[in-house]
């Protein structure tokens, strides 16, 4: 279940206790490609035993609990491999775990609720699915190679290619909260749709819709506040020759 306590985490805390604390932290690490078990160490320890900045850790760990974590020091470049593998393991999470399965909760509560408003339900999910592939295609497509090239450019101290004529303003201006029409969904369940012997299906699927609006809304934080002000920051460098 998603945290509903703001809580600061701290580079000294243990691992387990935060996690312990709010599990959903357990995802988080599982798309930095981080696994358990962690014993009695610290976050730091864990962060620097798997190569990751721990103020970058803390900076998403704390969004998750809440908290807006302002690091002494911004990311930095070398952060992008992490971010962008972070946020393509979201990418896949999304796609092959959890929209499935809430289509699958869709589809068994219109077998036990055969009210036509389960065919309103069904088809606005499918069709939010629908965006939220192209979303998710463009990012993976688009965005997140550029990125790569952009770092790869900075790494290796060469120059912007010519004629690329994309940039990061245009991620911004493409980017659109994909969180927002769940609420409508949301709403469509709670007020309008006949209930009709599938309390715990509904239940279940309220639960489901309201954990992935949660990390929905944090992935685009991650991507508003971090990615695109650290691409811009990569684009500048580049254009003043480094």
């Amino acid at each position: 279940m998603y945290q509903t306590v703001k809580f600061a985490l701290a580079a000294d805390l243990k691992m387990s206790e935060i996690i312990l604390n709010n599990p959903y932290l357990l995802l988080l690490l599982e798309h930095f490609g981080i696994d358990a078990p962690f014993q009695e160490k610290s976050v730091n320890t864990v962060c620097k035993e798997n190569g990751l900045s721990t103020d970058l850790f803390l900076t998403f760990a704390n969004l998750y609990n809440g908290v807006q974590y302002s690091p002494d020091e911004p990311p930095s470049f070398s952060d992008i491999m992490a971010i962008i593998g972070f946020l393509k393991n979201s990418h896949k999470f999304y796609s092959d775990e959890i929209y499935p399965g809430i289509l699958s909760t869709i589809r068994l509560m219109a077998k036990v609720n055969d009210h036509r408003e389960m065919t309103l339900v069904q088809k606005f999910f499918v069709d939010y699915f629908s965006e939220v592939t192209e979303h998710l295609d463009y990012e993976d497509k688009v965005v997140f190679p550029y990125v790569l090239t952009l770092y790869g450019q900075i790494s290796e101290n060469k120059p912007p290619e010519p004629g690329v004529e994309y940039s990061v303003q245009q991620y911004k201006e493409h980017h659109n909260d994909i969180e927002e029409k769940l609420n409508d969904l949301k709403s469509l369940l709670i007020k309008y749709l006949p209930q009709k012997n599938d309390f715990a299906i509904r239940r279940k699927l309220l639960f489901d819709l309201s954990e992935l609006e949660y990390d929905l809304i944090i992935h685009s934080k991650i991507e508003d506040l971090i990615l695109i002000p650290l691409v811009a920051r990569m684009e500048s460098f580049l254009k003043e020759g480094g």
